[in-house]
């Protein structure tokens, strides 16, 4: 087991839309991979993560936001701003599915922000660690305009978008090895 899980982590890494192949992945899987993310660490349980789930025609809706949300803060030159949006159609029409990753605050902030957008990290590094296992490739994007989204995606006063989730079939036999800077260089021991 403990192999299985180094082979995983060692095998987790950003896979964008264009890389996704056609096949489906069922919604049961997705529930088995939110699942998971459910089960991160959170202090005093306050569990603050929520996901909206996007499929099918819903995800180039949010797309189309995406796209106008982008454009009424955009400094971009008019053809910098038709690669921009078809860049983000792009996106959302080759995923199957999409995840806004959503953070909500407790109630009484008894927990620090930067707590609950750990909690909500850990989260997604389980969706991240469960789609790796299955050969399913995502990736998770944090575009400026996701904080104005709130009203598209029903969230409330004390809840905030911190970005989207996007998810396709992809094998993860033939990737190259990643790069990392040599762990010995980053510990002491006492």
């Amino acid at each position: 087991m403990s192999k299985e899980i180094d082979k995983i982590i060692h095998q987790r890494r950003a896979v964008f839309p264009k890389h996704y192949s056609d096949e489906n992945i069922s919604k049961k899987t997705i529930l088995q991979i939110l699942e998971n993310a459910n089960m991160a660490p959170t202090h005093k349980y306050t569990q603050p993560w929520l996901f909206k789930i996007f499929s099918k025609e819903s995800r180039l809706k949010l797309g189309t936001e995406m796209v106008s949300e982008y454009k009424k803060n955009s400094q971009d030159s008019i053809k910098n701003l038709n690669l921009k949006e078809k860049k983000i159609l792009d996106k959302c029409n080759k995923s199957k599915f999409i995840i806004a990753i959503c953070m909500k605050r407790d109630d009484k902030d008894l927990i620090p922000e930067w707590e609950e957008i750990a909690a909500t990290s850990m989260a997604v590094q389980n969706m991240w660690l469960s789609c790796t296992s299955r050969d399913i490739g995502c990736y998770w994007s944090s575009p400026s305009y996701a904080k104005n989204l709130k009203k598209f995606l029903g969230l409330k006063k004390n809840e905030k978008c911190l970005g989207f989730f996007y998810l396709g079939k992809f094998q993860h036999k033939n990737l190259k090895k990643t790069r990392r800077d040599n762990i010995e260089n980053k510990i002491s021991w006492f």
